[in-house]
């Protein structure tokens, strides 16, 4: 790493004017560590290994496009990659006949001004505050004349998706012919926000995070390059910090340096950070688990009587959560970057939990993490939060409530532990190898129980019985009891776009098919699945196929009025009073209990005009 500040004949202290005869010097201001050790050449970036070759190759090959796009997170080097790459193009040498150079460029007078953001050549634009297209325009204009000095002139535009809209096109024609002397470089936070018009015309490059054990080590070399020493475990939780942003991982560790007495400790960064102790993290993951709500809640309070934010306390449940996923279906790669401790349990817990278990904790800790965030009383919010989680460790996978009511019962061998006194189980783990606990077994009646006392077993249910007891928790026989129950839960457009714009292909209790018209939306089986779910307690399969299938309700309807309608004009009675009154329609056929009589002669005008209107018994 080399300092970018350059000695450059600074006039000795005595030769201030200001300074008092006999005093000391004014001391140099302290650079915070994320500019004292900012990258001056492609061999100081760290992490970016893809990138440097790249840009490596394109320079030296002179295969470098005019317009550059540098996009990543924060603090991951996007401006200084920039400076970097408009000192190698630009690179001349102590004598000012160089060619352009991917290696250290600190003998370059050009290099180092550009280093020092006083050269006239290399422009850097902060779109932020300059967002209208007459700021473009100045930028436009200046790009028709030539470099004072240097090889290229460069313009840096800093988070360029913060430009208007007219002054992305006030720059897309200039972009895409620009002088051979000039190179546009454009760094985003957003790459989304930039116009697919500008990205085309650009060469797209990503900077990634930096890994974790690679900030740890860089900060251990800056730390010793400061004469600080610092705790292996320390700047391990300062690099998780950081979140793969080389800025923020400094600025922490700025903070750090200055909290601390010349050596960096955990247990400081850890009050500095408010992170939770990771061996506590544990311990509150598996009481969880285990569903003992009042240890976990104490194990909650120390913590927060510790210092440690309830937020970062469900993060780290979360990501302990995710990890322990990943061990289950990527074992060799489980271990990477943690402790022996950490390694041990996280095994142990990842065998004794089912991927079902952990996928209900991951949604119900990241639902949690909206509320504690909302949430007035964070502590508050997270105390139910555990409280749920630990509740909801008592429930079985659907897999297995499936097998139980296909059974007609509780599995085979499944025994349910006695409650405790926080509302889970006192008398025995419920991290079992299969992730499911079985509830209590319903009461028996007595004289069923067999002669030691123990619970006798119980016949297996007829076909009969369990047939009917899938029958009762199925919801809707058919499509149009679904359609009736979706018009209940006030989801009327859907309702009404199941009537007219749905083929029924198949229907069984648990999975329907269906063909969807063009009018119909998108996401019509998935929000129908969803509702049906919600209503029954059940996984309803809702798929989409390209078979025919019946015709839509709105249809089957209208058949039936119509055959209706056909029935009713061919009764004699019906015919005899269209005869009677010319010019009559029928407007409407409602179903009586008692039938219309079969005979067929004329009706009498005048009875027919003393009935009330809308006599049901008159009205055909």
């Amino acid at each position: 790493m080399t300092d970018e500040v350059a000695e450059t004949g600074a006039a000795p202290a005595s030769a201030d004017p200001d300074q008092k005869p006999g005093t000391e010097p004014a001391a140099a201001p302290y650079r915070v560590l994320a500019r004292k050790y900012r990258p001056q050449s492609f061999a100081d970036l760290i992490g970016q290994e893809a990138l440097v070759r790249t840009l490596k190759n394109a320079i030296e090959n002179r295969r470098l496009p005019h317009a550059i796009v540098l996009t990543g997170v924060r603090g991951v080097g996007k401006t200084t990659t920039a400076r970097i790459i408009a000192k190698a193009i630009n690179y001349a040498g102590p004598d000012g006949t160089a060619a352009a150079t991917v290696g250290d460029t600190s003998d370059c007078p050009i290099c180092r001004a550009i280093a020092e953001d006083r050269h006239p050549d290399v422009i850097e634009m902060d779109a932020a505050s300059r967002t209208g297209v007459d700021d473009i325009r100045d930028l436009i204009e200046g790009v028709r004349y030539r470099p004072t000095s240097a090889r290229y002139k460069v313009y840096i535009v800093d988070e360029v998706h913060m430009l208007s809209r007219n002054a992305f096109n006030a720059l897309l024609k200039t972009l895409e012919e620009p002088p051979e002397h000039v190179v546009f470089i454009f760094a985003t936070t957003e790459i989304r926000k930039v116009p697919v018009t500008v990205l085309s015309r650009c060469m797209r490059f990503d900077l990634r995070r930096v890994e974790q054990p690679v900030l740890a080590q860089h900060f251990a070399r800056i730390c010793g390059k400061e004469g600080v020493s610092a705790e292996e475990e320390a700047l391990a939780m300062i690099a998780r910090a950081a979140d793969g942003s080389v800025r923020d991982g400094l600025s922490l560790l700025d903070q750090a340096i200055a909290l601390s007495e010349g050596r960096i400790a955990a247990a400081t960064v850890k009050e500095m950070l408010g992170l939770a102790d990771r061996t506590r993290i544990y311990d509150l993951f598996e009481e969880v688990m285990r569903g003992r709500t009042p240890e976990a809640l104490e194990i909650l309070a120390d913590l927060y009587n510790g210092g440690a934010d309830p937020l970062v306390v469900l993060q780290d449940l979360l990501e302990l959560t995710h990890g322990l996923g990943r061990a289950k279906l990527l074992p060799e790669r489980a271990d990477e970057g943690l402790p022996e401790a950490e390694r041990r349990r996280g095994r142990a817990l990842a065998e004794g939990l089912s991927m079902p278990v952990l996928t209900r904790t991951w949604q119900l800790l990241l639902k949690g993490l909206e509320e504690v965030q909302r949430a007035p009383a964070p502590l508050a919010a997270a105390e139910m939060v555990l409280i749920r989680l630990a509740f909801a460790s008592e429930l079985p996978d659907p897999g297995e409530l499936v097998r139980r009511l296909r059974e007609g019962g509780a599995p085979a061998g499944a025994t349910a532990a006695p409650a405790g006194p926080g509302g889970g189980a006192g008398g025995g783990p419920r991290l079992q190898a299969s992730g499911v606990q079985a509830p209590e077994p319903a009461p028996r009646p007595r004289g069923e129980a067999g002669a030691g006392g123990g619970p006798r077993a119980m016949p297996a249910p007829s076909a009969e019985a369990r047939t009917e007891a899938v029958a009762a928790v199925t919801g809707p026989k058919d499509y149009r009891a679904v359609v009736e129950l979706v018009a209940e839960r006030r989801e009327l457009a859907l309702a009404e776009h199941l009537r007219r714009d749905v083929h029924l292909v198949s229907f069984q209790p648990g999975r329907i098919e269906l063909n969807p018209r063009e009018e119909a939306p998108r996401d019509l089986a998935g929000r129908l699945g969803r509702l049906l779910g919600d209503a029954t307690g059940q996984r309803w399969v809702v798929s989409v196929s390209d078979q025919a299938g019946q015709p839509t309700l709105a249809d089957q309807d209208a058949d039936s009025r119509a055959r209706k309608l056909e029935e009713v004009r061919c009764h004699p009675l019906v015919k005899a009073a269209l005869e009677t009154f010319p010019g009559a329609e029928i407007k409407a056929i409602r179903e009586t209990d008692e039938p219309l009589p079969a005979g067929g002669g004329p009706v009498d005008p005048d009875e027919a005009r003393e009935a009330p209107d809308g006599d049901p018994d008159r009205e055909a």
